[in-house]
């Protein structure tokens, strides 16, 4: 199996700084896992690495596709398996890093990936559908045939109960029977998370947002804004965006979509650290240590982790 190091934790944490770090101490390059930096354009409000933060060490899966372009889990999955091998063959160690929980867990885990199923036939006559019998009947219908994907969705779900009946159609298995599969396990995965005490990573935050703030996080929106011309496009709906499109839009103050802004980033923090703190293999770094500190740590549990991999293949 491939040695891979995973770097996990909540937005503001350090991150970035901790992979590239320990990708210079141990001849590593860094794996994207953040929903939003894989688009064009969008580098202050997704807080992409510039050349100088890289500091020479190579990253994947940055500014992937332009932000008209919707882009998915499954997509994802397959460049990073594409990443982490390539990486490998030329002797680096790869690290992936990021905050989505759910992009770690399904290149990790090697999910099954229901989201390669996809007939434009089928889905626009799914969509035609809805139109025509209205969300319940579709609920319904997808209640009675995947009752476990229906038990976990609310009736006005029209996305995603659309996408399970699409599955379902595609390829003759529900979602849910899709999700169960067994996974070939590929990688000897080594998950380390960062933490702060609440106080101090969302002061963090706050700060961090008047720093994106100052360096043009406004006309960044604006621009992509336009770009767009009003297209309902996932990349809009990152935190950071749409706060700002709302206040380009009338629909709020610049002082309130500024709080709704530093708001709805310290949401999103608390809801990456409840999806990192359900998984029992994780080991927890205290984030207020100095990164070359933690750096150091990560690189010996990892290669003593690998050095006994390697004596069991023996």
């Amino acid at each position: 199996m491939i040695p891979l190091l995973v770097i996990a934790g909540p937005t503001a944490s350090g991150k970035t700084a901790l992979a590239i770090e320990i990708a210079k101490k141990i001849g590593g390059e860094v794996v994207s896992a953040d929903s939003m930096q894989v688009y064009k354009d969008m580098n202050i409000g997704t807080a992409k690495p510039d050349e100088e933060e890289m500091a020479g060490i190579p990253h994947h899966l940055l500014d992937v596709v332009s932000p008209d372009t919707n882009f998915s889990l499954a997509q994802f999955a397959v460049l990073a398996h594409e990443a982490i091998r390539d990486i490998h063959a030329r002797g680096k160690v790869p690290i992936l890093a990021g905050g989505t929980g759910l992009y770690i867990d399904t290149v990790t885990e090697n999910r099954p990936l229901s989201e390669n199923a996809f007939d434009p036939r089928v889905r626009e006559e799914l969509q035609a559908a809805w139109e025509v019998q209205g969300g319940e009947a579709m609920f319904a219908t997808l209640t009675r045939l995947d009752p476990a994907a229906a038990a976990r969705l609310h009736p006005n779900e029209k996305r995603r109960i659309l996408r399970a009946l699409e599955i379902y159609y595609t390829t003759g298995e529900t979602k849910s029977a899709h999700c169960k599969k067994k996974s070939e396990k590929i990688y000897d995965y080594f998950v380390f998370a960062l933490e702060l005490p609440r106080e101090i990573l969302y002061n963090r935050i706050n700060r961090r947002v008047d720093v994106m703030l100052e360096a043009g996080l406004l006309e960044e929106v604006r621009s992509v804004y336009a770009t767009l011309r009003g297209k309902q496009r996932t990349a809009l709906q990152g935190v950071g965006y749409k706060e700002l499109i709302w206040f380009l839009e009338g629909r709020a103050t610049y002082e309130e979509a500024v709080e709704l802004l530093k708001r709805n980033t310290r949401r999103l923090a608390k809801r990456q650290m409840t999806w990192f703190r359900a998984n029992p293999n994780i080991i927890w770094l205290d984030g207020q240590k100095k990164v070359e500190t933690l750096a150091e740590m990560c690189v010996a549990r990892f290669l003593d982790r690998t050095a006994e991999g390697e004596g069991e293949a023996q």
